[in-house]
Order: C-alpha cells, then structure tokens, then sequence
C-alpha cells in the first residue's frame, strides 16, 4: 500500500462515520481510529391508537412541551458551565501516568493546583508534562489512557476552587 492509498483511506473512514478499521497484509499492518462518537439510528414507532378527546370549547393556551431528553441535555449544559475544562495543548498520545507501573498524576476527586502536572502527551517520541492552569478538584477525565488526542480536545473536568 502506498502513501496515496493509506491517504485515501484515512478520508474513507473519516466521511463513512466509522471509528475504527484495521487492515492486515503481508508486509504490513494498519489501524485507523477516529475520535467520532458512534452514530445511533432509532427507528419511531407510530403512536397507539388513542380514543379521540372531544374538542375543547375555547382554545386553551399550553406551556410548550419539554422533552425529557431536551431538559437532561440542558441540566447537563448548565452543570458543565460550572467546570473549567482541561484542554491538551498538543496533538499526541495521552497518558494519565508516567508508566504502567506508576501511579496516575490526577484522578476523579483529587485536588489539583494551579501548576501541577495532571497527565503527559506523547508527540514524536518526546513526552510532555501537562500542568493545570487552575486549582480545584477533578470532576471527570474525558480520554482514555494511552488514546490519541487532538490539539484543544478536552482532558479534563475542574471543579474550580
């Protein structure tokens, strides 16, 4: 496969919405992973058939309908416009330790300080501390360890201080 080919691949998986493929040849081996969330597709079910409410007299004024989904969608915008988001810096890999064996920089709960390192990315072989901008307390990690990420992509979740 050349360059050309693994190029045209890559803009395949891009445009089909697929997160990851994985091609195996002869002399060579290809992953291709995406940061997209997976698409579901929910099919409607027509509504049962209901008795007909008779017609109200006078027209009768309704407060507009909320979805369930619509008022959680908007609890959890509100709750996240209390948090400070971590962002990476760099494109790399990410790492929420400094080896296997070692013991994470920040975890959900901790308390963190304005300068500390809370993860290390990976970008051509050399490793790079992240440190906080903030203090306050860890509310959520947001990657995997050792899964790419993009320059801007959020890390973390801070409950400021």
């Amino acid at each position: 496969m050349d360059i050309k080919q693994v190029q045209e691949l890559i803009r395949f998986v891009a445009k089909s919405g697929v997160n990851e493929v994985s091609i195996e040849e002869k002399e060579f081996k290809i992953t291709i992973k995406t940061n997209q969330q997976p698409t579901y597709v929910t099919a409607a079910l027509p509504p049962a058939a209901a008795p007909a409410a008779p017609a109200p007299a006078a027209p009768v004024a309704s407060a507009p309908v909320v979805s369930a989904a619509e008022a959680k969608a908007a609890a959890t915008a509100q709750e996240l416009a209390n948090y400070i988001t971590i962002k990476s810096p760099m494109i790399g890999t990410f790492y929420r330790s400094a080896g296997p064996d070692k013991p994470s920089f920040a975890n959900v709960g901790d308390e963190i300080k304005a300068g500390q390192v809370v993860c290390i990315i990976e970008a051509m072989k050399l490793f790079n501390e992240i440190e906080s901008e903030v203090s306050g307390r860890i509310v959520k990690v947001l990657v995997d360890n050792s899964s790419p990420v993009e320059y801007d992509q959020p890390l973390f979740l801070v409950e400021p201080a």
